[in-house]
């Protein structure tokens, strides 16, 4: 059964790239090269590539990425005009059968985890897995108490499993707008560092990010992501 997003990716194309979340990949980028000592011949995961903006910006610095995403077309734009040293693939992140190859990995902007509700810790066991021992990882999540604070008129907030649900107008490249339902999972830092530990992995740091402002930052009620970098023993 495909997965809910797939659609949604179908329809957006190259459109996803006009969103505003998406104009902060140099900043984001910048401070994850710094932060997880990345640099030519580091091999990386990006784990719910979308179109490649990370993994491309990554592969242009020498790195050699490896990107995943379930959505076809989405893999399709990442591979047009990709620098050599980035791949990309299309796969289910609850699948992946990777294991011990990896210097690091990235999974940002609910690219794979936060949307599969209810298998959110399965995707981040593979996730770790995939790193060898020592590899560290940063992995990006909206915040349970952001997005509790700034409900919309539209969403449904289902408040046992942390799943909130909106039906989403989405514009292709020529503008066309089509309705989906979309669930994003919420995650406070308590969650994440039980999720992470039960996907084998420790957690170095906890922040308080926006798209394109990452910085290290304590968790906080202000800002709508948290970024965990977490290391696999």
């Amino acid at each position: 059964m495909p997965h809910f997003f797939e659609p949604i990716a179908a329809h957006l194309g190259s459109a996803y790239l006009r969103y505003s979340f998406t104009k902060g990949t140099a900043q984001e980028v910048e401070f994850l090269v710094d932060e997880l000592g990345l640099g030519p011949g580091t091999r990386v995961l990006d784990l719910g590539c979308g179109p490649g903006r990370h993994a491309r910006a990554l592969a242009e610095r020498g790195v050699e990425v490896v990107g995943v995403d379930i959505s076809e077309r989405f893999i399709d734009l990442a591979r047009d005009g990709a620098p050599p040293t980035a791949t990309f693939v299309v796969a289910d992140a609850r699948q992946l059968d990777y294991e011990g190859e990896f210097d690091s990995a990235i999974s940002l902007c609910q690219g794979a985890f936060g949307l599969v509700p209810g298998e959110d810790g399965e995707v981040l066991r593979r996730l770790i897995r995939a790193l060898k021992p020592g590899g560290r990882a940063a992995v990006s999540a909206f915040s349970g108490y952001f997005q509790v604070r700034w409900l919309g008129d539209g969403d449904e907030f289902d408040t046992d499993a942390g799943v909130n649900h909106e039906l989403t107008l989405v514009r292709d490249e020529d503008g066309e707008e089509a309705a989906f339902d979309l669930w994003t999972t919420v995650f406070t830092p308590r969650e994440l560092r039980l999720l992470a530990a039960a996907a084998g992995a420790e957690v170095e740091h906890v922040w308080s990010v926006s798209p394109g402002e990452y910085d290290r930052l304590p968790p906080d009620l202000e800002h709508p992501e948290f970024l965990t970098i977490l290391r696999r023993p």
